[in-house]
Parts: structure tokens; C-alpha cells; sequence
């Protein structure tokens, strides 16, 4: 089992490193923008936050501070969960057969009620989407990209799954089958991609460098050159 607090010291290795690559970014181009009033759950979690801080339950300085945290450290989880998958096939048959146990296992707890760790492999490519709002394993990859939550990504990527990976940069041979999984309230997903050939002898740390927010969400495939081993 692997020590929970080595997170938070990965996480801020992590950041510092990402924060200087250069290019390095968080926008997508698949369009976000024009996307109009907020949804009906935007609206009730607002007023949700609002009643809390009114009744004296949770504060503005709280609710800013766990945004924080989801931002500097929840991100990498992720990374590290599926980096140990790579290195530890007994890992790896426990997370794909029930992932929230598994990521317990490395001291994450997850907010819905199942995680699915779906496979990538040669004949086959998964990618996630909520079609109905945002639903997303933020304990596991911190929060969801905005990109994410847009009308325009939930739409068009369960119809047209090629066309918005080619957006993203990956493009998939034509017998490679792609697998759209749809989040919800009390399900989520995430990517176990395949490890990249010339990784072979890389450490955990090293591999989770190249596993990225976008490979872990299928949008993106790791890369070998990517890493510093």
C-alpha cells in the first residue's frame, strides 16, 4: 500500500514542473465559449453554497481554500494511481475489477459511489464525458477542465468522437474502436491508457510525469517523450 502523504510532496514537485514547461497551458480547442445562462444544477449549487454560508455551515475563506486544494494537489492523484497500475499488475487487476477500492488502497477517497477504470488497448480507445452536466472524478483529477462542462464537448463527442480528438491533437487509426463513457451522479470513469513503449525501467514518479488531466480523460494519449527518465 503506498503512503498517502507522498501525494502532497508529488503534487507540488509536479506543479513547479508543469507551471515552467514551456507552452504548458489549460485551454482546449474544443470551444467553450458562447455557452449561454448557467445549467439548472450551476444554478442550485450556487444557491446551495449561499444557504450554507448564510446559516453559518461553511464559509467563502473554506469553500476558496478546497478550491485550492483541488487545484494543487487533487490533479496528480490521478497520475500517480495510474502510474502504480502500470508497475503493479495485481494494482492494475484490482483497480479495473472496482477502482474506488483500489484508489482507497492509495489513500484516495472518491465522491461517487463507483469509479470505473476502463483500459485502453491496441483495438480500442475509451474517452469520458458527462452529456448531462459535469459529472467528473474530481477527488481522483482535481477540477474538470472547462472545456469539459461545455454544451459543445458533451455534445459533439458522442457523436462525432474522432472529430474532437483530432481537436485535441489524437488522431487513431481507422480499426481502432472508440469507446465514449457517459459520468453520472453516481458513476464515473476514468482512463487507464497504455503505457508508451521506452518506458521500460521508469519509476512510478517518472511515469506519472507523462500522465496527464487529458490521459486520464482519453482526450489525449501519453508519450514517452514527454517525460524526463
Amino acid at each position: 500500500m503506498s503512503d498517502p502523504s507522498a501525494f502532497d510532496h508529488y503534487a507540488h514537485q509536479k506543479k513547479h514542473v508543469h507551471d515552467h514547461e514551456p507552452g504548458h497551458h489549460d485551454h482546449a480547442p474544443v470551444a467553450a465559449q458562447d455557452e449561454g445562462p448557467p445549467s439548472e444544477y450551476e444554478i442550485m449549487s450556487r444557491a446551495m453554497q449561499e444557504l450554507l454560508e448564510a446559516k453559518g455551515v461553511i464559509t467563502a475563506e473554506e469553500v476558496r481554500r478546497r478550491m485550492e486544494t483541488f487545484e494543487e494537489e487533487f490533479p496528480y492523484r490521478g497520475s500517480r494511481v495510474i502510474a502504480h497500475a502500470w508497475t503493479d499488475p495485481a494494482f492494475r487487476k484490482r483497480l479495473l475489477k472496482d477502482g474506488k477500492a483500489a484508489c482507497a488502497e492509495m489513500g484516495v477517497e472518491l465522491e461517487a459511489d463507483r469509479l470505473i477504470a476502463v483500459e485502453n488497448m491496441p483495438e480500442v480507445h475509451n474517452l469520458i464525458v458527462c452529456t448531462l452536466c459535469s459529472c467528473y472524478p474530481r477527488a481522483l483529477l482535481g477540477m474538470p477542465p472547462t472545456w469539459y462542462k461545455s454544451t459543445n464537448y458533451r455534445s459533439r463527442v458522442v457523436f462525432e468522437p474522432r472529430a474532437v480528438l483530432k481537436e485535441f491533437g489524437t488522431v487513431l487509426p481507422e480499426h481502432v474502436t472508440v469507446r465514449v463513457h457517459d459520468s453520472n451522479a453516481d458513476m464515473r470513469y476514468v482512463v487507464v491508457p497504455m503505457r508508451p513503449k521506452g518506458t521500460e525501467g521508469w519509476s512510478e514518479e517518472q511515469l506519472a510525469e507523462i500522465l496527464t488531466r487529458d490521459t486520464l480523460v482519453g482526450v489525449t494519449v501519453p508519450k514517452a517523450e514527454s517525460g524526463n527518465p
